[in-house]
C-alpha cells in the first residue's frame, strides 16, 4: 500500500513545485511507482516534468466535479515508473464548485483510496494557500511534508499551517503525521541562512530532514526545460541535495 505525502506551506515561493517534482522522479530512479497530483490551479508541477496542462480538459478539476474518472486524468511522464494528475486554471473554479458538496473535504481522499494499492508513492502538491483544495490534500494524505526556506520570516504564518494540521488531525484525518519539515534555499554564505536553520532545528527538532537544498541556478533553470533536476544536471549541488532527501524519504517508510 503506498503513501500519500502532502506538499504543503501557504507561503508562495518556498520551494514546494519543486521540492514535489524532484523528490518524486528521483524516487522513480530509484524503483518507486510515484504519481503526482498537482492541486495547484497554477499548474507548475506539470510543467516542472515536462507537460503542458493549460489546454488540457483531463485534468484534476474535471475528476473532482465528478466529470470523469480519476484513472483517465493520469499521465505517463517520460520517467519510467512517474505519472502524474496535472491541473491547469480551471481548477481555482473547485473552490465555487465545491462550495455546498456534502462532505467537499473528503473528495480527494474517496478518489485517491483506490490507487493507493498501485504506487509506492502519490505526492500532492498544494497551492499556496489554505483553502478547500489544500485542506482535501491533508484530508487524503498519510503525512504533511513542509518546505521552509532559509529567508528572514521564514516562520511567520507556519503556526497557521501547523493550527491547520492539529484541526485536521482531531477532526478529519486522526492519522495525519508530519513527514518532515525540508529547508530550502539555503545560502551558506550569510548568517541569516544558517540562524534560520537552527532556529528551525531548535522548533522542530528531529522532524527537521538532514538534507537542506541550496541556492542553485541549475534548479532554477530546470523547470523552463521541463526535466527534474536529476535529468537536467545530475552532479550540480541541487540535485545532489533532492537525492539525498529522497533516500530520507524512503527511510520514513
Amino acid at each position: 500500500m503506498g503513501r500519500i505525502i502532502s506538499v504543503s506551506n501557504q507561503k508562495g515561493g518556498v520551494g514546494k513545485t519543486t521540492t514535489t517534482v524532484n523528490i518524486a522522479a528521483f524516487l522513480a530512479e530509484k524503483g518507486k511507482r510515484v504519481l503526482i497530483i498537482d492541486i495547484d490551479p497554477q499548474g507548475n508541477a506539470g510543467f516542472g516534468i515536462g507537460i503542458n496542462a493549460e489546454e488540457m480538459e483531463t485534468t484534476l478539476y474535471e475528476v473532482l466535479i465528478d466529470q470523469i474518472p480519476l484513472e483517465e486524468a493520469i499521465f505517463k511522464t517520460e520517467i519510467e515508473r512517474l505519472s502524474i494528475i496535472p491541473s491547469n486554471i480551471h481548477l481555482s473554479g473547485a473552490q465555487v464548485d465545491l462550495l455546498d458538496t456534502e462532505g467537499k473535504e473528503f473528495i480527494l481522499k474517496k478518489k485517491l483510496e483506490p490507487l493507493k494499492a498501485h504506487y509506492d508513492y502519490i505526492f500532492i502538491d498544494c497551492p499556496p494557500s489554505l483553502g478547500i483544495l489544500t485542506l482535501n490534500s491533508l484530508v487524503a494524505a498519510d503525512s504533511v511534508l513542509i518546505p521552509l526556506q532559509c529567508e528572514y520570516y521564514a516562520l511567520e504564518g507556519l503556526n497557521q499551517l501547523l493550527r491547520i494540521i492539529v484541526m485536521v488531525q482531531e477532526k478529519l484525518n486522526r492519522s495525519l503525521k508530519i513527514e518532515g519539515v525540508v529547508l530550502t534555499m539555503y545560502d551558506p554564505r550569510t548568517n541569516l541562512a544558517n540562524q534560520v536553520v537552527n532556529d528551525v532545528r531548535e522548533y522542530f527538532k528531529d522532524k527537521v530532514f538532514e538534507s537542506i537544498i541550496p541556492r542553485n541556478v541549475k534548479l532554477s533553470e530546470a523547470p523552463s526545460f521541463g526535466k527534474p533536476i536529476g535529468i537536467y544536471d545530475k552532479t550540480c549541488p541541487g540535485s545532489m541535495a533532492y537525492e539525498k532527501l529522497s533516500e530520507e524519504v524512503m527511510k520514513n517508510d
